[in-house]
Order: C-alpha cells, then structure tokens, then sequence
C-alpha cells in the first residue's frame, strides 16, 4: 500500500498516511477559512487505522458548524494544522490536504457549506455540493 506524507512547515509534525483517502472535502464554514487563513479548507479523510502522526504535536479541540467537536493537531513551533480526529467520525482523520504540498493530490469529492462559497470560486458542474 502506497503512503503519502503530510507534514507542517518546519516538518516535524507529519501525518504518515496509507492508500487513497475515503474522501476529499472542500469546505467553506468560516471555522475552516479561519484556520487555513484561505478561502476555503480541504481536508482528506483516511480511517484511523491507516494514519500515523509523528513528532511533537499540541492540540486544541472546537465545535463545528454540525455542533460536534474537532480535535485539532498542530505544529508547537511553526503552528501549521496537519491533521483533526472528528468526533463525528471518530474512526477517520481529517489531514489537510496542502500539508501534502502535492499538486497531483486527488480532486474534492464534494463542497461542504457550499452555500458560503465565494461567488468567484468554481467548481465542475458534477462535483457534489452540500449545505452545512
């Protein structure tokens, strides 16, 4: 089984993941603008049992826009978000996807609060697409 690295900026945090995610989500709820400082966040969805995190880590857990809790896992030096274990998935890892610095990393599968999604971002037509 294949693995990809995600790691934060100073690379001493990583997130070693195994095989393809579940699933690529964009997402446009504030809680994810303000974390990445973008416009929108992507998060790849692994089941637990095939991330590894490695390296120093603090966390800091919040409510989400659906009311369940994300414990998030960050870089104490550089600060960079790498990885969050949803409550509402507590068997999968969120592992954000720019953490990779991959450019053929797969495509979203779907746009989450895609009704807070800039005017001026596009998606193709047959990308799914659900309200928060």
């Amino acid at each position: 089984m294949s693995e990809r690295v995600a790691q934060c900026c100073c690379g001493r945090l990583r997130a070693v993941c195994s095989g393809s995610p579940d699933k690529v989500s964009i997402c446009h709820c504030n809680e994810c603008r303000r974390r990445t400082g973008s416009a929108f966040g992507i998060a790849a969805f692994y089941p637990r049992d095939r991330v590894r995190i490695e390296g120093a880590d603090k966390t800091f857990r919040r409510d989400s826009d659906s009311g369940f809790a994300v414990l998030f896992h960050f870089c104490p030096e550089c600060g960079s978000s790498v990885c969050w274990e949803p409550s509402r998935k507590p068997d999968m890892i969120g592992v954000a996807v720019g953490a990779f610095a991959d450019p053929t990393y797969p495509m979203p599968d779907q746009s989450v609060s895609d009704e807070l999604r800039h005017d001026w971002i596009a998606f193709p037509e047959n990308m799914a697409r659900r309200r928060s």
